[in-house]
């Protein structure tokens, strides 16, 4: 690999336009945010019943995927791929921008959300909530002195880059560890109840950080001009279908669990056999777009020559990961709880029915409004940190993955 050059991004128009729709959407985030907060949950979808809305799905697939988007960075300092080295740098400050926008809808959601002080001066530590407020801000010191180790020019600082990436990759191990175990250690919903809820997690999380990583870079390198090598953009286009196969395991391992369990035939009949949207959204939204698709168009001949393919493999994963978070939390949610095992219940307080939910827009708006933040918090730091590689062009990166290209361009000119 050739001595990586780092620099800002361009002051171009498109830079303050990207900015400004960003700005705008976050706006209307936050007066969706005040907007709930003022006249109370009762003007959204969420009930007594359905706790966990839109704004929670929106937060926990960016959570998950902050983890997964790191990944990126340890591949090449804890791991020693060369092409991944000159990543590094955009995938720690991607992962923390992630990570803060999904934190920052679940703090707007709480309706009060000045009571998040108590939270953190007052912990309860038999509850796993409280032990991801630990895990969260944890991530944001280690990342960025993860950060620090890569982009500082002193010696002595840069020789712990590697011991500062393998905290990193063990704490973000953790962190979604955390996140899964919500759901996996929530024993009085069927639908959750899981240890494999955490390695699930895990491998969603990778595929999840992968995808969207690749939509961020290949976007910023297009639209500021600067070289983007097809070979690179295929290797982690095939290390993304790695991903999702492997978070499709853990999925389908899941969901075998409670099959083979017969008290959990209900649930997984509501779920996967029902004829609802949560059926939709998993046998379309998540089997069909985001696994079979992606795989299809990862490992196909078209992704050795063109970027294509991949950008539309990671629009799927995120389409189909977002269709599966909703499954879990809402559609886990809306079967109702069994309160007496083998008793049919029923009372005036609506237990024993299927739960009812429609996201509103104030949801949709404060969810769109914590994905607008992230990427406005990327975009922002490309420009007052030297962030980007100025080339990642494939004899730039890798002499290897230049080697291959070669092969390819001959290949078609025959």
């Amino acid at each position: 690999m050739k001595h990586v050059h780092y620099s800002e991004l361009e002051g171009r128009v498109g830079y303050y336009v990207t900015l400004g729709i960003l700005g705008a959407l976050i706006a209307m985030g936050l007066l969706a945010a005040y907007y709930m907060e003022h006249h109370g949950h009762v003007v959204t979808g969420m009930t007594n019943e359905i706790v966990w809305g839109m704004p929670h799905v929106f937060a926990v697939f960016l959570i998950i995927a902050a983890s997964g988007i790191l990944n990126v960075a340890s591949i090449g300092s804890v791991f020693n791929k060369t092409a991944y080295k000159p990543l590094g740098r955009l995938s720690s400050v991607l992962a923390v921008a992630v990570l803060a926008g999904g934190l920052t809808i679940l703090v707007l959601d709480l309706g009060r959300p000045d009571r998040l002080i108590i939270a953190m001066t007052h912990y309860n530590f038999k509850s796993i909530f409280a032990w991801n407020i630990y895990l969260y801000n944890g991530f944001f010191a280690v990342v960025l002195i993860y950060l620090y180790t890569q982009m500082s020019r002193m010696w002595y600082v840069q020789r712990y880059k590697k011991a500062a990436g393998t905290l990193a990759f063990l704490w973000r191990l953790i962190l979604t560890t955390g996140t899964g175990s919500i759901f996996g250690w929530l024993v009085a919903r069927q639908a959750y109840d899981l240890a494999v809820y955490a390695p699930m997690f895990i491998a969603l999380s990778f595929s999840f950080g992968m995808a969207i990583f690749l939509l961020v870079m290949i976007s910023i390198y297009k639209a500021v001009e600067r070289p983007l090598g097809t070979g690179l953009v295929n290797r982690m286009g095939r290390l993304l279908g790695v991903f999702v196969a492997a978070a499709a395991y853990f999925v389908a391992i899941a969901h075998l669990t409670n099959l083979y369990a017969a008290e959990h035939w209900g649930v997984e009949r509501f779920l996967l056999f029902g004829g609802n949207v949560y059926t939709f959204l998993f046998w379309v939204g998540f089997v069909l777009i985001g696994t079979v698709l992606p795989l299809f168009l990862v490992f196909s001949r078209s992704a050795r020559t063109s970027m294509k393919p991949v950008v539309i493999a990671s629009l799927a994963v995120i389409v189909g990961g977002f269709s599966l978070v909703y499954f879990i939390i809402i559609g886990g949610q809306a079967y109702p709880l069994v309160l007496f095992p083998g008793k049919e219940v029923s009372s005036s307080f609506h237990e024993g029915v299927i739960n009812p939910y429609s996201p509103s827009f104030p949801e949709i708006m404060l969810g769109i409004g914590g994905v607008a933040l992230a990427l406005a918090i990327t975009v922002f730091a490309t420009k007052v940190l030297r962030l980007l590689p100025n080339s990642l062009a494939d004899a730039d990166v890798d002499p290897h993955l230049a080697s291959k290209g070669e092969v390819v361009e001959l290949k078609k000119a025959a």
